[in-house]
């Protein structure tokens, strides 16, 4: 049997809470960390989220691992609630899956992504692409 992407992101998903926009800004004032992993030039377009760690999908694992050498300082513990980010949704479920892997057990991903945090009124701002590497 061969897997689709859609079965990849269904998997992805099974038994998370994906917390949708206001319930994100809430989970983000009681500590919790955006990081959008959106590229550049999607963040240019679209624009940014204010206060969100901005690390790109191709280095994500590395780093947001807290035992990783080439880690961020955010990266403090096992225990940090992230709160992936992407532009509708889809990208962020299977980064999150990856995060939990590694036993960043809170990581979750936001419903919807910037699109849906934006159409829902929350802060943002035109992107200056820059960003972690």
């Amino acid at each position: 049997m061969v897997t689709t992407i859609d079965d990849l992101v269904a998997r992805s998903r099974e038994g998370v809470h994906r917390p949708g926009p206001l319930e994100a800004q809430a989970a983000v004032a009681a500590g919790a960390r955006l990081v959008d992993i959106r590229p550049a030039a999607q963040r240019a377009r679209e624009g940014e989220i204010p206060g969100a760690l901005v690390v790109e999908r191709n280095v994500l694992e590395w780093r947001l691992d807290p035992s990783g050498s080439h880690r961020i300082p955010e990266a403090t513990g096992h225990g940090v609630a992230w709160i992936v980010v992407c532009s509708e949704g889809y990208a962020s479920s299977l980064a999150a899956a990856s995060l939990r892997e590694l036993g960043l057990h809170r990581a979750t991903d936001l419903d919807g992504g910037f699109v849906a945090w934006a159409a829902a009124g929350l802060p943002t701002a035109r992107s200056d692409g820059g960003g972690l590497a």
